[in-house]
């Protein structure tokens, strides 16, 4: 009997999020010293409202820079609020969502990354990116592919 894979089996847990009114320069620095990709962007009562991923800052336009001008630019950019350039129509999936489903929603709305709602209370329990189905089908059963944590996580996820 073929198991069929789950967000649960999938998801990466204990998942890092940045509220709403956090600066972007906060999200550049969770994206980058954590080594991922999509940050869920949540309200004071924890509630997800919004995904802000590294695609996102990049859109802005913040590389590094040597002149004191284009410097200055960039901190004002960063100096926003999450809010300003988060994606607020979340697309997520319950924990028993199979994998088919999952993929079926990366491709068709184009994200890499959509968080994992308990639908029983509305709590945020997970991530699955892209990454984390590929490797997955790579490792070919739910046994092999139990729930990590972020820093189990490999790099740029």
């Amino acid at each position: 009997m073929e198991t069929t894979l789950t967000a649960a089996d999938i998801m990466t847990s204990d998942v890092v999020t940045i509220s709403e009114t956090s600066s972007l320069a906060d999200a550049l620095d969770l994206l980058s010293d954590l080594e991922i990709r999509h940050l869920p962007v949540v309200n004071e009562s924890g509630e997800v409202v919004g995904m802000i991923s590294d695609r996102d800052l990049r859109a802005l336009g913040l590389s590094m820079t040597s002149d004191l001008e284009s410097l200055e630019k960039a901190r004002r950019r960063l100096d926003v609020a999450v809010s300003t350039i988060m994606s607020s129509d979340v697309l997520s999936i319950e924990p028993s969502a199979d994998a088919t489903e999952i993929i079926d929603l990366l491709l068709e709305e184009r994200v890499g990354a959509v968080p994992v709602i308990d639908g029983d209370n509305d709590e945020l329990v997970g991530i699955v990116s892209y990454v984390d189905v590929l490797r997955a089908i790579r490792e070919g059963s739910p046994s092999r592919a139990a729930p990590r944590k972020p820093a189990e996580r490999s790099p740029r996820t």
